[in-house]
């Protein structure tokens, strides 16, 4: 009984460390982030067992995404984007904290565009612990909770992070996507349930930006990529809706091309992106 409670604190302790891991991969300062006084971790009292060690239903789940599930610390916000803690990807993506705790994590998606505006999608890998294998934009997921993520002046953490990811998950270099270089449009906020036990919950900023690049994608993350043009994306949605070839596309990347990706993509043909810009408005889609 007292090994087992000795055990328990000791894991309850780790859980709760306030260190910061970073990757190797990430080309930013590698030093240790001090987590800001002012933000709070999300208690994690009913959850620490299941964040240390997984639970039953995790047993399957691919050993590269259980550890960023762990590993990875995603941006707790509120519904105007102002940050109030944060919490494990696991954790935050559990339909359970997202339904009863309100948990709402900061987000981002990547629109690349080649120099013939063709619009850089990807498919999802069947690793993934949400929405495995569906067709969505090039490049979605979380800025981390660490220095060089948090930073709020012009979307700059954001921007990082989707550097950051573009290489990760598309093999895609620093060098051929420079931070200055992506024009954040806008911001949504939205929910959307993957299966009975995963979902999202994000406040996700939506990031363009045209550069011709070399894509390697990384097979744990990408099970395929394509460029397509208006009219080619037109016809995936298409078959998507009617649930032709088992095609399935994203919710947060059907949301935004249902209320704006088409006129956001003539503003970026005719370079009059700018005039559309708009990071005033968080826009709250179902």
């Amino acid at each position: 009984m007292s090994l087992s409670f000795n055990l328990l604190k000791a894991t309850l302790s780790l859980s709760l460390s306030p260190s910061i891991s970073f990757s190797s991969k990430c080309s930013f300062s590698s030093s240790v982030f001090s987590p800001r006084p002012i933000f709070s971790r999300v208690s994690r009292s009913s959850l620490s067992t299941k964040t240390a060690m997984g639970s039953a239903p995790d047993a399957a789940m691919d050993a590269v995404q259980r550890r960023l599930m762990f590993d990875d610390e995603c941006i707790l916000v509120d519904e105007s984007d102002n940050i109030v803690g944060h919490d494990s990807k696991y954790n935050c993506h559990l339909m359970d904290n997202i339904e009863l705790n309100k948990a709402l994590h900061r987000a981002f998606s990547v629109f690349l565009f080649n120099n013939k505006f063709e619009l850089l999608l990807q498919q999802r890998s069947a690793t993934k612990v949400t929405f495995p294998l569906v067709w969505t934009n090039t490049c979605c997921s979380h800025p981390l909770y660490r220095e060089s993520e948090l930073i709020e002046d012009n979307a700059l953490g954001v921007r990082n992070a989707a550097q950051r990811k573009l290489f990760d998950e598309l093999g895609i270099v620093a060098e051929d996507v420079p931070v200055d270089q992506f024009t954040s449009i806008g911001r949504i906020l939205y929910k959307a349930p993957s299966d009975g036990r995963w979902g999202e919950h994000e406040l996700d900023y939506l990031l363009f930006i045209v550069r011709n690049v070399n894509v390697n994608p990384n097979p744990n993350e990408v099970a395929d990529v394509r460029y397509v043009n208006q009219e080619q994306l037109k016809e995936l949605v298409r078959k998507a809706d009617a649930g032709e070839d088992g095609l399935k596309l994203s919710p947060w990347f059907k949301l935004v091309v249902n209320n704006f990706l088409f006129k956001w993509w003539d503003h970026l043909e005719k370079g009059t992106i700018n005039e559309i810009v708009d990071m005033k408005t968080i826009h709250k889609l179902t």
